[in-house]
Formats: C-alpha cells, sequence, structure tokens
C-alpha cells in the first residue's frame, strides 16, 4: 500500500484519505456511510486549454477550439465496439460525463457492484480508441449540439457575457468549440491532446461513499497502468482589468429581454486558501446585496423590473474569476443602473453587518449540508481540488471569515470598468 495521507476536521466530524498510486493517478476517498457511492475520474484539461506546451518543449502546441468536448465524448467508445453506457448499465450504475472551462469529469454513482463499475470507469478512460472515420462521423453530432447551445437563449446570454468581459483569457471561448474549429479535429490531434492531459499524474480519482481505501487501491492496481509524470504549462496571456466591451445584445425567439451582468476579477491571489477566502466573501456579498429577501430584489420585484426568474453566482480558479447576475426584465438596462447604484451605495456606506452575520451563517449551514450527499460532497470537493484547494478548509473559511474581508472585496472589485451588460432581447 502506498503512503496514506488522513484530512480531518473535528468540527464537523468528517475525514477523507488520499494516496498517490503506484501508477501516479492522485486518489480521493471520502468514506460515508450511506446507500449510494459516487465517483469521479476527472482531468485538469478545460476549453481554456487550447495553447499548451511540455516541460523542455521550446513552442506551444495550438489545437482547435472544443477539442477536450471532443475528446470526452470519443473516449465513451470502446476498441470493441461495446458501448460504454451499456457496460455500465449490467451492474445498475448511472454514468455521465462533462467538460467546464477547467476539466473534464467522467462520473457514476450506484448502490450496488460499485468495484465492478469502478474498474469500468478506469478502463474505458484510460483506453483511448479514436479513428478517422469515428473522429468525423462525431463532428455532425458535436456540430448540431453547438447549433442547439447558440439557439439557446441563456446560454447565448452567458457567453456573450463572458466575450464582452474578456479580451485575451480563453474563458471566453466557448466549451463546445464552434462548427468551424471542431472540423479541424484529427484522430491525431486527439491521440496528442489525450498523450498530454491524460497522464494520470494530471488526473484525479474521487470516490465517496461505504467504501474502503485499500479497495479503491486494489481496483486502481488491477486497471491503470504506471505513467512517467509531466509538467504541463499552459499559455496564460495577460488579461487588462477593464472589460473588453462593456454593452453586447442579440436578438432571439424570447417573450422578455433576458439580462447578464458580469463583474470581472483579475485580482486572484496565487495563494489557494486565499482564492477560497475570496470565494466565500463574494458569496456572502452576493447573497446580502442581490438575495431574494434583500432590498435590491424585492424593489425591483415590486416594480417590475425583475421576475422569479433571476440568479447569480460567483466563478474563481487560478485563471479567472468573474461574479455574474442573470435574470428576466422588460427594462435590462434600467435594472443594471440599479445594480451600479446598489453596489456604488454598498461601497460607501458598508453593508449591514446583520444582514452579513445571517448571510454568513446561512451559507455555513448549506455547506454543512452537503455532507449529507455523497454526490455533493463528490462534486464539491472536485471543484476545489482541481484548483489546488481542499473542501474541508472551505467549511472552516466560512466560519471565520469577516464583515472587512467582505467589504474589501466589495471595494476592491466592484468598479465600473469592470461591469459587462450582455441582453437577448425579443426578435422585432
Amino acid at each position: 500500500m502506498p503512503e496514506i495521507i488522513e484530512k480531518s476536521n473535528a468540527f464537523l466530524r468528517e475525514k477523507y484519505y488520499s494516496f498517490t498510486h503506484s501508477s501516479g493517478l492522485p486518489v480521493y476517498v471520502f468514506p460515508k456511510k450511506l446507500s449510494t457511492t459516487y465517483a469521479i475520474f476527472a482531468t485538469r484539461y478545460g476549453s481554456i486549454d487550447n495553447c499548451f506546451r511540455l516541460a523542455g518543449d521550446s513552442e506551444f502546441t495550438r489545437v482547435p477550439d472544443g477539442i477536450a468536448h471532443y475528446l470526452e465524448h470519443k473516449l465513451f467508445e470502446n476498441p470493441n465496439g461495446e458501448d460504454t453506457f451499456t457496460r455500465y448499465a449490467c451492474y445498475g450504475a448511472n454514468a455521465n460525463a462533462y467538460t467546464s472551462n477547467t476539466m473534464t469529469a467522467y462520473l457514476f454513482s450506484c448502490t450496488e457492484h460499485f468495484d465492478e463499475s469502478l474498474e469500468i470507469l478506469l478502463d474505458f478512460v484510460t483506453t483511448p480508441y479514436f479513428t478517422p472515420e469515428t473522429v468525423q462521423k462525431e463532428q455532425g453530432i458535436i456540430a448540431q449540439e453547438i447549433k442547439m447551445y447558440d439557439d439557446h437563449p441563456f446560454r447565448r446570454l452567458y457567453q456573450m457575457m463572458l466575450e464582452g468581459m474578456y479580451e485575451y483569457n480563453n474563458v471566453r471561448i466557448n466549451v463546445a468549440g464552434t462548427v468551424e474549429s471542431i472540423s479541424h479535429i484529427t484522430d491525431k490531434l486527439l491521440y496528442d491532446c489525450y498523450r498530454v492531459f491524460y497522464n494520470l499524474s494530471n488526473m484525479m480519482l474521487i470516490v465517496c461513499g461505504d467504501v474502503e481505501v485499500d479497495e479503491i487501491d486494489k481496483i486502481c492496481t488491477k486497471v491503470l497502468k504506471p505513467s512517467e509524470p509531466i509538467e504541463i504549462i499552459r499559455e496564460n496571456p495577460d488579461e487588462p482589468a477593464s472589460v473588453f466591451e462593456p454593452r453586447r445584445e442579440q436578438a432571439m425567439q424570447v417573450a422578455k429581454p433576458l439580462f447578464g451582468i458580469g463583474v470581472k476579477d483579475t485580482s486572484i491571489p496565487s495563494d489557494p486558501r486565499e482564492r477560497m477566502k475570496k470565494n466565500a466573501a463574494h458569496s456572502i456579498l452576493n447573497n446580502v446585496l442581490f438575495g431574494r429577501s434583500g432590498e435590491f430584489y424585492n424593489k425591483l420585484y415590486v416594480e417590475g423590473l425583475l421576475s422569479g426568474q433571476f440568479d447569480f453566482g460567483y466563478e474563481i480558479n487560478q485563471s479567472f474569476a468573474f461574479n455574474a447576475l442573470f435574470g428576466e426584465s422588460s427594462d435590462p438596462e434600467r435594472v443594471y443602473e440599479r445594480f451600479s447604484e446598489c453596489v456604488a451605495n454598498a461601497a460607501r456606506d458598508g453593508i449591514d453587518r446583520e444582514d452579513f452575520e445571517r448571510s454568513r451563517r446561512a451559507m455555513y449551514a448549506s455547506m454543512v449540508k452537503c455532507f449529507d450527499s455523497t454526490e455533493e460532497i463528490a462534486n464539491y470537493f472536485l471543484s476545489f481540488r482541481v484548483d489546488d484547494c481542499d473542501l474541508l478548509d472551505y467549511v472552516d473559511i466560512i466560519a471565520n471569515i469577516s464583515w472587512d474581508d467582505v467589504m474589501n472585496v466589495l471595494r476592491e472589485v466592484y468598479l465600473p470598468d469592470r461591469y459587462a451588460l450582455s441582453i437577448v432581447k425579443p426578435l422585432e
């Protein structure tokens, strides 16, 4: 057995174990006496990784946009022609996969036959099989998916917001790419990207459920082949603090205008714990300023400027960070004005301390509640781990964050030249 490290949180009475398997794969096991076991096999490879090189290489390699998502689709094909989902179904497991800006994840949940399902997961992800014929066939399928996304109003709204905020950062690129960009993807390019980003040292396995560490280690040993660690250097272009294009608009088939307000944040801490602290501060600030019980939402709702279709969220990692608000309104421009007034007043006067404490406690309770679900634990754990952060540390950060921490974030990030407005309006 490899060296096993235990990480625990005494207050939560939660713990997990981590080890590096002999193959080079980092493994995290979160034991929970629950009926469902959840496993995720992920790689730090997302849509932003279209320009990279290995340590020792003199030049960067640039690949077509959307190739990480394309690769995710293709890995479900097996050399013997057997469908991966059919393999899972034999053991009653539910499987899925997704590609984001920063990672690709393959997952399953089950109530029995865990060992067999984990073998399938590790096997198909580490057995790439691409041919010119199958790659060409997939282009039509993914092209239809891209067109479907382009016709989806909220997806277009989100994409326009990113394109308005960012000039150079690859987060502005659609995760699936474009119909034109995927036409340049070949089986050779897929294998080249696979060899770089699906190196086990760039991946991780997260298992949450009623399982034992030595059980996981044995299954990994049975399926995985050792791989030499590699160092991937990713292109990281300088990005201005101000937004690229403050306003974007498109007419689509919607009954009422939709809006997206993006707040660009280029002040990203290099320390993972500081990134988690900033994440927590933004989340609390969002709830205080824009929550359903707050003045902003309720006033605009009464005035008919906001409907029940309103949401917000902050995202941060090593590569990019932003806050976003989305909703439906008869007058998006007026909502934007009121948003600007709201944050300016809060920065000048300070947020209510009781509202801050109430929001902090609610956020803490919500995070504690997630430990009742293997799915939530595994997915939260992955979202933090892929950014070199830790879920158990995040809960402590929420417990200890201060009013001053939140106010510092408000005054540092919420500046008018960091705002981008995107609008999807009805067809005339």
